[in-house]
């Protein structure tokens, strides 16, 4: 059975967002082009590492001699965007992510794929509902910068870190769990 692709060469946004209260959030990676958008689920770690290897990818890029890309060291102010997601309906929960550079657009390739049935003992469901999907997104370098910024403000505007156990504390309260030694 084909794969159904999400496909955004050009996104008009591409953002990282949440739906709840800090320590019930729900992240979202929202893109959108025209009136298609695709909203996926992924957990907080996925959205901080994934603006950690972009910005990696993107800082690599600045280090290359003869490059012909010009890539912002920072976030360009004409593309912030501090808007909220747009009432995200999750189209699948991310598994697998895999980013990539294409140097003929001067893009960021990204790709996820939802979290497989290991399982495999389901039946197959003949009304499409079960298609295997995949969303892939083309980000400009600049749209890129923005993508990261906003996701590391997103992702640190959860609860704060313990300084001795590293575990998050909630509103309520913290039982810190030292390490075992």
């Amino acid at each position: 059975m084909p794969t159904r692709v999400h496909e955004f060469a050009w996104p008009d946004r591409v953002v990282i967002g949440t739906i709840g209260q800090p320590g019930d959030r729900t992240f979202y990676l929202q893109v959108r082009a025209g009136t298609q958008i695709v909203s996926i689920a992924l957990e907080k770690q996925q959205s901080a590492q994934l603006a950690e290897k972009i910005d990696e990818i993107l800082d690599q890029l600045l280090t290359i001699d003869s490059n012909p890309f010009s890539v912002p060291t920072s976030t360009p102010v004409e593309l912030v965007d501090n808007d909220p997601l747009e009432d995200p309906l999750e189209q699948f929960r991310t598994g697998a992510m895999s980013l990539g550079w294409d140097p003929t657009t001067a893009q960021i390739v990204l790709e996820a794929y939802p979290i497989s049935d290991v399982d495999g003992d389901e039946p197959f469901d003949l009304d499409g509902a079960d298609e295997p999907e995949m969303l892939l997104v083309r980000m400009p370098v600049g749209t890129a910068r923005a993508f990261t910024k906003r996701t590391r403000e997103i992702v640190a505007a959860g609860r704060p870190l313990c300084t001795v156990c590293g575990y998050p504390i909630d509103p309520d309260g913290h039982t810190c769990t030292l390490p075992e030694a």
